[in-house]
Formats: C-alpha cells, structure tokens, sequence
C-alpha cells in the first residue's frame, strides 16, 4: 500500500531542488517556495483550478456546472471559464480560453493555497479569485463568452476547518516535482450570469471542489482524475481518484472524504471501455459505461456518462487531448472503520487526458 502520510511541517524541496520527503498529508504542511525550483522557470506550472456543482433537486430544475482556471505553465498562461448543461433536458457545454504568453511567474500565484489572491485580467477576460478566512470567493466578467454574450459570475465558497488532499510526488526525472492539493466538499452559493439566464448555485445542496498545483512537470504525460461532491444521508461525502502524475511509490492521491475526514484509499484503476493504452485517446469509447475498482475493495463503482468535454488542441510544441467525462457514480464507499457508505446516482466527472506541454 502507498500510503506515507507526512504530518511533519518542512520545506517541500532541498537545496537541490528534490521533494524532501515524498508522500500525502491532510493539510498544506509542505511548504512551498518558487525561489527553490531549481528547473528552468519554462517547467514552471502552477494553477488554480475550480469545479462548482449544482445537482437538480426538482422535476423543472436543471444540473448544472462551472468551471474557473488561472495558470501559469512557463511559456504559456491558460485562463478559461466553462459552463456546463448536465441535463435532463440539456446536456451541452461551452468553454472559452484566453492564453498569454510567457508568463513565467509574472502572474504571482500563490505559494499557499491558505492566503493571496490570484488575479488574470486583459480586455476580454477579468477572473479573480479572493481568499478570506473560511470563505473564496470567484468573480469573472467574460467579454463575448459565447456569442458575442458575457458571462458574469459571483461565487462564495464556505470552506470549513477539515482534512484535504495533499500529495508531494516526485517524477522520475531530475528537480521535476508534483505538488497538489484537492479540496472538496465546500459549500457553493451565489450564480454564474449568462444569456439572460442566472444559474444560482444553493450552499444546502451545492458543493466545489479546488484543485490546487505547483511543480514541474515532465513534457509527455497522460492522467486519469476524478472527483465529486454530494450529500448521502445527511453527511457531506466527497471523492478524489487520479493517478498519472509522477512516481506514486510514496503515495497516492486516492482519497475519501465524509464529513470533513479523509479516509485513505490505497490503488484505484478506471477501465474505460475500449482504453487499452496510455497515450491512446481515440479508441476509448467514452460515452459507455466505466468501471472503477480499487486494490482494497474500498472504492467500487459503475460510471454512466452523460457529457464528453472534449478538447484539443495542437500547436505542435504544444498538444493536449482533454476528455473531461460528466456522469452518474454507482457503487459503494467503505471508510476506515468499515462502515459503507451507498453512493446512487452521484453526480461527478472522471478524465482522461494527454498533454505535452
């Protein structure tokens, strides 16, 4: 089992730029320090990615979703907003970019996720993320989203004194390092303006996750991540899978969360239908059922999808192949202490994606 947990608060990287000690934690007790990095400030990636849910609660409501990314890769900033129709009656989505060339730490993300706000704005696109105590907010005002429309969002999130996911995972090549943090289960409120419609996020039902990263990554890499949030029986459960990232031998990133805990997993496996190579991203057939199955018996799940966020893109040194699967999780959960937990038509997503870049 792969499971170091690091409870000690310490530097995240040497003098010579290595991960000192490799594994998970519940919290930031790494700390991180860009003037460390001894790889060329190009490796550098860092983003703030976030994932806010609404789950229909009525015959003539509609699930929803948004999406808000600020980061800094090196030699290119990506920003982009996504809204997403998760049916019943729509299913469709739409997410729009804006790039900016060599930020190279320019953009000054922060080195915690725990305080700093982060910031991108140009003619087209505002995005801010706020940090407060206990609170995020995310404000966006997006010129011709879509078109020619804005979009407009305002979004608290309520984040609660609780365990998250931490993971320090080195990669099998000289001062390249993975440093993420997934913190899931805050509460949404607040809407996202667009088309002259309010899609309004309810904090008694809706949930977000923050996916948090710093490191340098190697240039060819294919992952699977998947991560959900809902309330089952009155309890706040939320799930984060993904492997792909880095030597995993300390740890991995598999984790349940109930009620603000962390119930570690040991190793997770997603079969997609048809996915019988790493770097193979055309002969998945991703829009039929998926199986997910752990070394523990502890995550055991069915995935029905229902939307595929494709994306790619190709600008030759450049080249990602995104598949960003929305669906219905089945199954069950078991958590230290052996008690089960049911999850029935959980709504979440599940990816699989190629990047060099």
């Amino acid at each position: 089992m792969r499971s170091h947990e690091v409870t000690t608060s310490q530097l995240l990287l040497s003098n010579d730029g290595e991960i000192v000690e490799p594994g998970w934690a519940r919290s930031q007790v790494w700390q991180y320090e860009r003037d460390m990095i001894k790889a060329p400030k190009l490796r550098i990636k860092e983003w703030d990615y976030y994932m806010i849910v609404h789950e229909s609660q009525s015959p003539d409501d509609e699930s929803f979703a948004a999406a808000f990314t600020i980061s800094d890769d090196g030699y290119l900033g990506l920003q982009s907003v996504s809204l997403l129709h998760l049916g019943p009656e729509n299913l469709s989505e739409h997410t729009e970019t804006v790039l900016n060339l060599f930020p190279m730490g320019k953009m000054h993300m922060p080195e915690s996720s725990a305080s700093g706000d982060v910031e991108f704005k140009d003619d087209r696109l505002h995005l801010l993320y706020e940090k407060s105590e206990n609170k995020r907010r995310i404000i966006c005002d997006f010129k011709n989203f879509k078109d020619g429309k804005e979009l407009t969002a305002y979004i608290t999130l309520e984040e609660p004194k609780m365990d998250t996911m931490v993971i320090a995972t080195p990669w099998d090549k000289k001062h390249a390092f993975y440093y993420n943090q997934k913190i899931n289960c805050m509460r949404a409120s607040g809407s996202v303006v667009y088309d002259g419609k309010v899609y309004s996020f309810d904090k008694e039902t809706d949930y977000a996750t923050l996916d948090w990263g710093r490191g340098v990554w190697t240039y060819d890499n294919t992952w699977y991540w998947g991560n959900g949030n809902a309330k089952i029986d009155g309890h706040d459960f939320g799930f984060n899978i993904g492997y792909g990232f880095g030597n995993t031998k300390a740890a991995t990133e598999n984790v349940i969360i109930y009620d603000g805990t962390v119930h570690k997993l040991d190793d997770i496996t997603i079969e997609i239908p048809g996915d019988v190579s790493l770097y193979d991203m055309d002969s998945p057939r991703y829009m039929e059922d998926w199986r997910i199955t752990s070394s523990d018996k502890r995550f055991e799940m069915s995935f029905h999808p229902i939307l595929d966020r494709a994306a790619k893109l190709d600008y030759k040194v450049i080249e990602s192949d995104q598949h960003q699967v929305f669906g219905r999780l089945n199954g069950w959960a078991i958590l230290d202490d052996g008690t089960a937990v049911d999850v029935t038509d959980m709504l979440c997503f599940i990816e699989k994606v190629h990047n060099k870049y």
